[in-house]
C-alpha cells in the first residue's frame, strides 16, 4: 500500500530520529544568563520550593526540580539558586534549578563519629540557635560544646534558647558558658504568646537563623511561636526514656513576622530576618571538623599559636598558648573554654 502520493517529493517525506536524538552531543552547555534568582525554603522528595522576586508585590513560592547539569551537587534550605522554567507558582508547574550560587556559610553535621558521610543541614545562615531544654529533657552541656564547634567551623554566630524555665533555673548551665560570651536567650511556655516570642525576635532580626536542639526540647513550639501563621506540629516527651518523638521531618525556612510599628514596603519589613526550622536529632558527630579551625572562633588567643609547634593540638606541655595567657593577653578562662571545645570533637556525646 502507497504512503504517498504519486507525486511525493523530500518535503512529504517524514524522518524519524534515532533513539539517542538527530543533534550530535556537545560540551557547551547554556549559560542560562536569563534565570530568576530565588532562595530555597524547603526540599522534599526531590522537589524544592523556591522563593522568586523575594521582597517585591510579586514575590511567590515556586515548585522547581534539580537540572541534569547540577549532577551530583546537592541542593540545601537557604540556598541562592537560578531558576527557569514555569516561575508563575501556579498548582501543577514545575520549574528547574540551573545553578547554585556561591555559598556565605556551610552548616555541616555527620550521623556519629565514626559516620564518614557529611550532610549539610543549612547553607548561608549567619546564626545558630541552639534549642535546650532546662528540663524535660535534661540539658546535655556536651551536645551544647559540639553545636558550638559546628557554628565556629562553619563561620555562624552562636546563640543559646534555653526553654522552660518554668521547669528549671536558667542560671547554672548560663554559669557554664559566661566564659565563653555567647548571647542567650531565656523563654517559658506560658511568656511565648505574650512578651517571650518578642524577646527571641530581638535576636534573629535581619538575619538567617537555624534553630537546632534534641527532639522535645520545644524547638518547633518555639518556632510557631515566632511564625505564628505557620504552624508546625509539635509531640510530646516520652515520659519512660526521657526524649522527645520526632515531629519536624524537613528543614523549612520561614519569614519572621515585621517588627511592630514598622512602616509597610520598608527595608525592615522586607527583610525582617528568616527561621530555619531543622528536624530534631539523637546525636551531632563532628568527624567532618578541622580542629586547627576552632581557633578561628578565639581572635584573643590565634595570635598566641603562632610560636606553637607543628600540628599542636592545644592541649599539651609545649603549646604556647599557655605563656601567651600567662603575659597577659587573654584571659584564662578563655583558653580553658577552647580545650573544652576541642575535647569536645574528640569526645563522644552522652547517651
Amino acid at each position: 500500500m502507497r504512503r504517498y502520493g504519486k507525486d511525493a517529493d523530500e518535503d512529504d517525506i517524514r524522518n524519524r530520529p534515532g533513539r539517542k536524538g538527530s543533534r550530535p552531543r556537545t560540551r557547551i552547555r547554556p549559560k542560562h544568563e536569563d534565570a530568576d534568582e530565588a532562595m530555597i525554603l524547603t526540599v522534599d522528595r526531590g522537589r524544592l520550593t523556591c522563593l522568586v522576586e523575594a521582597g517585591t508585590k510579586r514575590e511567590r513560592e515556586v515548585v522547581a526540580m534539580k537540572s541534569r547539569e547540577l549532577g551530583r551537587k546537592g541542593v540545601v534550605v537557604g540556598d541562592i539558586v537560578s531558576v527557569i522554567g514555569d516561575l508563575s507558582g501556579e498548582p501543577d508547574t514545575l520549574a528547574r534549578i540551573v545553578r547554585v550560587e556561591e555559598r556565605t556559610s556551610v552548616l555541616r553535621r555527620t550521623a556519629d563519629d565514626d559516620d564518614p558521610y557529611e550532610r549539610i543541614v543549612v547553607a548561608n545562615a549567619q546564626q545558630l540557635a541552639i534549642v535546650i531544654a532546662l528540663a524535660n529533657p535534661e540539658p546535655r552541656a556536651r551536645l551544647i560544646d559540639r553545636c558550638l564547634v559546628a557554628a565556629y567551623d562553619a563561620g555562624m554566630e552562636p546563640l543559646l534558647v534555653l526553654t522552660k524555665s518554668d521547669l528549671a533555673p536558667a542560671e547554672p548551665l548560663l554559669e557554664t558558658y559566661a566564659p565563653l560570651g555567647i548571647s542567650y536567650v531565656v523563654t517559658r511556655r506560658d511568656e511565648l504568646e505574650t512578651t517571650g516570642a518578642e524577646a527571641v525576635r530581638e535576636h534573629l532580626r535581619g538575619l538567617s537563623t537555624v534553630f537546632i536542639g534534641h527532639s522535645g526540647v520545644g524547638k518547633t513550639t518555639l518556632v510557631n511561636a515566632l511564625v505564628p501563621e505557620h504552624q508546625r506540629s509539635t509531640g510530646r516527651v516520652n515520659a519512660v526514656t526521657g526524649r522527645g518523638r520526632h515531629t519536624t521531618v524537613s528543614a523549612l525556612a520561614l519569614r519572621l513576622p515585621p517588627p511592630p510599628g514598622v512602616k509597610p514596603g520598608s527595608k525592615k519589613a522586607l527583610d525582617p530576618g528568616w527561621v530555619i526550622d531543622t528536624p530534631g536529632f539523637r546525636s551531632f558527630g563532628l568527624s567532618h571538623i578541622d580542629p586547627s579551625r576552632v581557633i578561628h572562633a578565639f581572635p584573643d588567643l590565634e595570635p598566641g599559636t603562632v610560636d606553637c609547634p607543628r600540628a599542636c593540638s592545644h592541649d599539651e606541655p609545649d603549646c604556647a598558648l599557655d605563656a601567651w595567657v600567662a603575659e597577659g593577653h587573654a584571659e584564662p578562662a578563655r583558653l580553658y573554654s577552647l580545650r573544652r571545645l576541642l575535647a569536645a570533637r574528640d569526645a563522644r556525646e552522652e547517651e
